[in-house]
């Protein structure tokens, strides 16, 4: 039997903490480091101002680090609550999951998916794995979250989603990525607009006009090569709309708003309806990936490791020319 460890022994400290601990303490914390202020996470709990900050004082002197500083004018994670924070969004994420994993221990797959998606995803073999899905597992039930692909992403890295489809800027080396589709993005406009049905127009036809746009557009963002795309077509610095969702970005240009992108194959019904027109240019248009993304590091229930799997199968038997939309 090995001598029990001293109290100044690193590892007795880390037992000691892992024993006393309250969980409850890590997910009040969550909450408050997602706040602006103690009054928030009350309200957001549901509690009392006073039980909020006294748990917080208890998770201090248990951590025995401050991890919010609350001085006058102040209230910001300090260094240890960033690192308990990013560790107590993982851990409630594993305890929220295990009640899941607990209720589908049946001979049926009636598991629970969720998952994030990006609000422009248009894709056949994605829709055509769902149907297969539900037709074998029919008792597994599936719910669909449109996020901006950055909330995407931190709700998949979070535990509380099985997996995203969205754009990815930089890749997290705790998540796994693989590329779903490609799309590319043309410029159009809508019937209001001065260019609507105009024929053979150039790129210099289209400086000054204002444009419209997903938030993402910019240069330093995951749609950089659309904004490069709008500078080159020498739109108006003026943009007059932005969305962070598809659907959006296409009712202002129908609206007349001013030129905007959108993905060629989600814009052509409604060119074929006389309802939107593309305007240069219309060669070399920015090809953009759209990606599964997952946490290997998340339990998954088996409706979850079912889909998941099915769709990544998917994705490795199809060449990528016919996961590419134009």
């Amino acid at each position: 039997m090995s001598p029990p460890l001293s109290p100044e022994d690193p590892r007795y400290l880390a037992e000691r903490l892992a024993r006393t601990l309250d969980w409850n303490l890590l997910r009040t914390f969550v909450v408050l480091a997602e706040s602006h202020s103690i009054t928030e996470a009350a309200d957001r709990l549901r509690l009392k101002q006073p039980s909020v900050s006294m748990a917080l004082k208890r998770l201090e002197d248990r951590m025995g680090r401050k991890l919010i500083d609350r001085s006058p004018g102040q209230y910001r994670l300090t260094d240890a609550g960033r690192l308990l924070h990013r560790e107590a969004v993982e851990i409630n994420g594993s305890v929220l999951r295990l009640s899941t994993l607990m209720r589908e221990l049946t001979d049926h797959v009636q598991g629970h998916v969720r998952l994030t998606m990006a609000s422009h995803v248009v894709c056949p073999i994605f829709d055509q794995v769902l149907s297969e899905f539900h037709a074998d597992h029919p008792h597994a039930t599936l719910a669909i979250e449109v996020h901006s692909s950055a909330d995407a992403i931190a709700e998949v890295a979070a535990k509380r989603a099985s997996f995203a489809v969205c754009l990815v800027k930089e890749r997290a080396p705790s998540l796994d990525y693989r590329r779903l589709y490609r799309e590319f993005f043309g410029l159009y406009c809508g019937r209001p607009h001065p260019l609507f049905g105009q024929q053979n127009l150039t790129r210099a036809d289209l400086a000054g006009h204002s444009s419209v746009s997903f938030e993402t557009d910019r240069l330093q963002d995951v749609l950089k090569p659309v904004t490069l795309m709008r500078a080159e077509a020498d739109l108006g610095q003026r943009i007059t709309g932005l969305s962070s969702h598809l659907e959006e970005v296409r009712r202002m240009i129908f609206a007349g708003l001013g030129v905007g992108p959108l993905p060629v194959h989600v814009a052509a019904r409604d060119v074929a309806d006389g309802q939107l027109w593309q305007v240069p240019p219309y060669d070399n248009l920015p090809a953009i990936d759209v990606h599964v993304v997952w946490n290997p590091r998340a339990i998954k229930n088996r409706a979850e490791e079912l889909l998941l799997g099915r769709l990544l199968t998917t994705i490795d038997d199809t060449p990528i020319e016919d996961r590419t939309y134009t």
